[in-house]
């Protein structure tokens, strides 16, 4: 949970790493989304079309971020304008770490604000996944 008064900018913050991405979270993912892509959970498809396996869905990563995001805001910010960019593919093994850094703080008509800019990435340094949120601390 972050503390309004002791952000500034280009300041790094703690990181989240997530457990290594399993083939079994992907199958989950593709229940719980309703995205049924082969290329997401049968690795013989995946193989057909050129790749080396199945690959985790986007939208997995997005919601990595999502997560720090809300662990970061905690019950101190709620968070707006988050938005995502894909990077390189993650695929069963990767073990994602998510970081911010903070881009700006700033005071509009009598509210706090922080924009963050986000991370996601796998070992050795691939990102898998960049943007931005704006917490409103309250």
């Amino acid at each position: 949970m972050l503390i309004y008064e002791g952000l500034y900018e280009g300041q790094k913050l703690k990181s989240l790493i997530k457990p290594a991405v399993t083939k079994v979270q992907l199958v989950k993912y593709a229940g719980a989304s309703g995205d049924f892509n082969p290329l997401h959970t049968d690795d013989a498809f995946a193989k057909e079309i050129g790749m080396q396996g199945v690959i985790a869905h986007g939208m997995l990563v997005m919601g990595f971020l999502g997560e720090y995001v809300m662990k970061l805001a905690g019950d101190t910010a709620v968070p707006s304008n988050f938005r995502m960019r894909f990077g390189a593919v993650t695929i069963p093994g990767d073990q994602i770490t998510c970081s911010a850094f903070v881009n700006n703080v700033y005071e509009e008509k009598g509210q706090r604000f922080v924009r963050l800019d986000l991370i996601a990435e796998k070992e050795p340094e691939q990102v898998v996944g960049s943007g931005q949120v704006v917490l409103q601390f309250q």
